[in-house]
């Protein structure tokens, strides 16, 4: 039985026990990664993300009222029930509930249909990861409770705007639209280049002999929204100071030409992002042409800037990057990924290369004194869809 299997079985059968019902419809949204472009999307950049085969699983089946009840199955079977015809507002700081609510008066806002259900939901994307745990939940609700209001093939680029608004104005987090994105466009074997200013996005097969490695760090990861939220701001600032709409539209030699314009710190969230840029449009060129030299260049390029310019590493994911890109040598190469302060280090490599890598790992580990973390292996896979029941 596969993960996703698993995790079907579990959250239709704690339904069926929390209703005394069958579930109607069940959604399905993946978790992601992102190979390279981290702090692009809110600069309207370039990301590189591909879906995982991790994700959230909601079950559902539909009320005579306007009441949606909701069970979170992996909270001590902790419930919640509220009103569609009434005000939706958010519950304290960190609630789970204020994803539920943001995705329903999202859909609600955005003119998508929802009406009352009967929800469980359940996920087996690892916490505090930085695999989009938030983003996955959030459009797989969309994706459900609009099947269930009778839409069987949603806008989903509207259920991912719906997902970014829901974390915006209930979950407390300014974030880009890369995450909810790969959830919802996700393709087998392929990676995705998104433009999120046009939010385009192109598939790029991702090399028959490659395999994604994500690795937990240690450290769990907390999102740190002051921290994400102050450079989101400093971005801002250097557009502003630029004349442009966003970082976007400004390319490494002009911001050179300005360097000592700028206060030192917004400088270097500046650079990140437009080197960031080139180097995910780069890399995007190198995965297609199945060059994984030149990948893990620019991921190795990437986790450096990530580091020093935009500061959002930490000792731990440092030394982890840096172990794995001695054990993959030039053919590959590791990065932290996700938002930073913690979390997942994600490399690409040869399959022929993986179990070396892995017995390298647990040297690693021990040398450390610490229990091996948490490994997945992967290949890009499906995005959001519904699933047979």
């Amino acid at each position: 039985m596969t993960p996703l299997e698993a995790l079907t079985q579990h959250t239709i059968q704690t339904f069926r026990q929390a209703y005394d019902r069958e579930p109607t419809v069940v959604a399905f949204a993946p978790g992601r990664v992102n190979l390279i472009g981290d702090h692009t999307d809110y600069n309207d950049g370039f990301a590189l993300p591909c879906a995982l085969e991790y994700g959230t699983v909601v079950a559902l089946a539909p009320r005579a009222d306007n009441l949606i009840a909701a069970h979170a199955v992996d909270l001590q079977e902790e419930k919640c029930e509220f009103a569609i015809d009434a005000p939706i507002v958010p519950m304290s700081a960190g609630h789970w509930q204020n994803h539920l609510r943001g995705a329903t008066a999202g859909l609600l806002k955005f003119g998508l249909p929802v009406g009352g259900a009967y929800l469980a939901i359940s996920g087996n994307v690892p916490q505090g990861t930085g695999l989009s745990s938030s983003a996955s939940l959030g459009v797989a609700l969309g994706l459900g409770l609009t099947a269930l209001a009778g839409e069987q093939t949603p806008d989903r680029r509207a259920l991912a705007k719906v997902a970014q608004w829901a974390e915006h104005h209930f979950v407390g987090c300014a974030c880009g639209l890369m995450d909810q994105i790969a959830s919802a466009f996700g393709q087998q074997d392929s990676a995705l280049l998104l433009d999120c200013r046009s939010l385009a996005v192109e598939p790029v097969h991702f090399p028959a002999d490659a395999r994604i490695l994500i690795v937990q760090s240690g450290v769990v990861r907390e999102l740190a929204e002051s921290a994400y939220n102050e450079r989101r701001a400093q971005c801002a600032s250097a557009a502003a100071h630029f004349g442009v709409s966003a970082l976007r539209d400004l390319d490494p030699q002009r911001l050179e030409a300005k360097r000592s314009e700028l206060d030192d710190k917004v400088y270097r969230r500046a650079r990140h992002v437009v080197t960031e840029n080139v180097r995910t449009v780069d890399a995007a060129r190198a995965i297609a042409q199945g060059d994984l030299v030149a990948l893990g260049n620019a991921m190795r390029a990437s986790h450096h800037s990530l580091k020093n310019d935009f500061e959002v590493s930490v000792p731990a994911v440092d030394a982890l990057v840096d172990y794995l890109n001695l054990a993959i040598g030039n053919e590959g190469g590791a990065r932290m990924t996700g938002g930073g302060f913690g979390g997942c280090v994600v490399a690409v490599l040869p399959f022929n290369k993986m179990d070396a890598v892995k017995r390298a790992l647990g040297a690693f580990w021990h040398a450390k004194g610490m229990r091996p973390q948490l490994g997945i292996v992967a290949r890009p896979s499906a995005g959001a869809c519904l699933l047979p029941i």
